[in-house]
Parts: C-alpha cells; structure tokens; sequence
C-alpha cells in the first residue's frame, strides 16, 4: 500500500493540515479491519510504505493517540487492533457506594454492569475499555476492564486512617470504594480521622490496592468550614490564588455601598427558610417582575437568596 494517499478517504484533509501527511485515523482503522488481525507498528510502517524518521515518528504518534482516544487498543503481544473488532466497549465508569458499578458507553448503548471485582481495577469517572463478558443474574451485560484510557482523579480527599501500623485514606467521594494505602513515612504527621488529600502513586491492579502519598493535612472532622474546604479539592474548584489576587480581592468592602446597589432588586425582606420560599416563590416572582428596579434581570435569577443579610442585595 505504497500509494496510501488514493486509498485514503481523508487524504486532502491530512495534506492541508500536515506539511508531511501520513494515513490517517480513518484509513488505519479500514486498513486494520480489512487486515483481519492485529499489527505491529512495524508491520504498519512497511504496509504503509512510510519510510522517512519523520513519517515513522508522526504514525507513532497518531497510534498512541488513537488507543488514547478509545479507537484502538494496544495488545499484551505489542500490536494494535480496532476496538470494535476485538468486542471492546469505550466508556466512562460510573461507581455505587456498594462496591459495583457500571460503565456508561460513549456510543449509547446499554451499560455494562461492574461487579465490585471488577470495580477494585478502578475509580469513579474513569474512562475505560472493557469488553462484554456476559450476562448477569438479572439479564444485564457485564463487563471485564480491559484496559483504563485514562484517570478521572490525580488525588483523593478523605480520612486518614491507621490500622495495625498501615496508614489510608477513605475517600470521602462515597462512589469510590477502594481504601488508597499511604506510603510509609509519606503521611505528613496527618492524625487519625484528620481529612487529608493523597497523590496517587501507583494505581489499584487485581492483586494490589491503590497507594499515595499524602500532599496536604486539610484539617479536623468537625472544624468549622471543612466541608467547604472538602468540597473544594473533591470537585477540583480552584482554591489557591496568587496574591496578585488576593491583593485585589482585599481591596473590596464587606458591604455593598449605596452606589452599587442602583438598578439591583432589594431582596433582603425574602425568608430565608427553604420551606418557606416555596411557598412564597411564586408571589416574589411575580413582584419581582413588576418591580421597576428589576430593568432586564429574569425572575429566576432575581429570586434568589443567600446566607446573609448584607449580601441579599443582588
């Protein structure tokens, strides 16, 4: 197939993006199915007749991009095969706080059910391959992981925890359900119950749990705040300013000052009760539409409170 480019269907779009094209995406895998069986990168090369380093190199590339993206897998013999054809699903995990999961496809179809073995290979929100290997007791496709295309969590926050001299986290996420063991001497003097953050080091395999070190001590149990400061690092909500920042952020009041308050919709005579602004919802929008003040603010987003009497003007 020296004469790839008459073959490729995406040739022209390959010339106008690359000064030096190489097949792409889309004739390896039509290549790879007509083949019949898995290839070497080698293999690949010669069929292709690349033989320019630069050529060799670029294909590399757009090979390990490939099993990146979920559109080829890179077998244990060091060949590549199209995941359709080897019956692989690409998807994202979706863990239960009882141990089991399932794997969401990316193309729709139904989900595979992960049984809590299979779930110890990985965490929550995890983008995976896995392949179908059955059905369960309840008539459901279940899922082997073949192989984890990449990891949805660097860190986790949770509790530490110390039992017969072995430190780990619990993490407070109740989707993920593996217990990640803290390197020894890696624990940041963190106490028993402390919520702390864990770097993971080497990722969950069938035989052995995942493990970290322990990159900061966020604080108590019950500290005021925590949850705050919990949720911060869980949901990955920046936290850490520079002080340029911070600087600037000093430089405002606590109070809305008189002038900023002209063209805003005074809310503060709004409960603060949940179960009282249901009840009283629909009469705050209507009056809230009706208000002069309101200019081009919707009454959904008018209707809002919050926790403080001096911030309630919006």
């Amino acid at each position: 197939m020296a004469d790839w480019q008459s073959l490729d269907p995406e040739a022209a779009r390959e010339a106008e993006k690359y000064e030096n094209p190489i097949p792409s995406r889309e004739l390896i895998l039509q290549h790879l199915s007509e083949r019949g069986s898995p290839a070497a990168r080698e293999q690949l090369v010669e069929e292709f007749g690349l033989v320019s380093d630069e050529d060799i190199e670029a294909l590399r590339r757009r090979l390990r991009a490939m099993e990146r993206d979920g559109q080829l897998i890179y077998t244990r013999r060091g060949t590549y095969a199209p995941v359709d054809k080897l019956d692989l699903v690409c998807g994202r995990v979706s863990g239960h706080r009882d141990g089991f999961g399932f794997l969401i496809p990316d193309d729709g179809s139904d989900d595979l059910f992960l049984s809590p073995a299979q779930m110890r290979l990985v965490f929550d929100g995890d983008r995976c391959l896995a392949r179908v290997a059955g059905l369960d007791r309840r008539g459901r496709r279940e899922g082997a992981i073949v192989e984890v295309i990449s990891r949805a969590h660097e860190s986790i926050v949770g509790r530490y925890h110390i039992e017969s001299d072995v430190g780990f986290v619990v993490a407070d996420n109740p989707k993920i359900q593996q217990e990640v063991l803290v390197t020894p001497g890696r624990a940041l003097n963190a106490k028993p119950g402390q919520f702390v953050e864990v770097k993971i080091t080497h990722w969950p395999t069938q035989r052995f749990q995942p493990q970290g070190d322990i990159v900061e001590v966020i604080g108590n149990y019950m500290a005021p705040g925590m949850e705050i400061d919990v949720a911060l690092r869980s949901f990955d909500i920046p936290h850490v300013w520079p002080q340029a920042v911070l600087k600037e952020a000093a430089r405002l009041k606590p109070e809305v000052e008189e002038k900023d308050k002209l063209k805003r919709v005074d809310l503060r005579h709004l409960p603060s009760s949940p179960s009282t602004a249901r009840m009283r919802g629909t009469s705050t929008t209507r009056s809230i539409a009706r208000s002069p003040a309101a200019g081009s603010c919707s009454p959904a987003a008018s209707a809002c409170t919050s926790p403080s009497p001096t911030s309630r003007i919006t």
